[in-house]
């Protein structure tokens, strides 16, 4: 029995894993997604068959909004942290070599608050929203004058972490401050 399991993986192993013969079999057909798509719509207005609806059919609401909001700034936070990540991997020098780049910008007050809201609005969105998913998880809240309530108190919550976090300074180590320092200049 061991003996034609081995001749058998042995057959396996030597057969070629190419492409080719697909390819082949689709140069033959010899048609263009295009053309294939052109005789799919004629095929359908022929038989008079109705278009599906989409998106365009239904009145936006609050829940739909946040439930586009929520997987956008999932991608987002997903891909950030792969970026970071990656940054990290790849170039040279240390975070705190970088910090000092950023801090030698010089920018403006508006425009690094501007700067931590981006940043901490995904966060913040995607943690309370969360949160009301895992509500909903246990069946609580599931009603649709709850759903709607829920969603705006997640984003009252959201603005008010964004706020908070872009609010909220971090000190010097440098000046020995011990803590919260209003302005994010360098002592020399």
């Amino acid at each position: 029995m061991a003996l034609i399991w081995r001749l058998a993986g042995r057959r396996c192993l030597r057969t070629s894993l190419s492409p080719a013969p697909l390819i082949i079999r689709l140069a033959r057909n010899g048609s263009t997604a295009q053309q294939e798509m052109d005789r799919f719509w004629q095929k359908n207005q022929q038989l008079n068959r109705p278009m599906s609806p989409h998106l365009t059919i239904y009145r936006w609401s609050l829940p739909m909004a946040m439930s586009v909001m929520h997987r956008g700034t999932g991608a987002a936070l997903s891909s950030g942290v792969s970026l970071v990540a990656l940054a990290a991997l790849v170039l040279p020098g240390d975070y705190a070599h970088y910090l000092e780049l950023v801090r030698n910008l010089q920018l403006g007050p508006g425009l690094i608050g501007a700067l931590k809201f981006t940043i901490a609005f995904p966060l913040a969105y995607h943690t309370w929203n969360g949160v009301r998913h895992l509500t909903w998880d246990t069946g609580r809240a599931l009603r649709i004058s709850q759903v709607e309530s829920s969603g705006y108190l997640v984003l009252a919550l959201t603005l008010a972490t964004c706020l908070g976090l872009t609010m909220y300074t971090v000190g010097d180590e440098r000046n020995n401050s011990g803590g919260r320092d209003a302005d994010l200049t360098v002592s020399k």
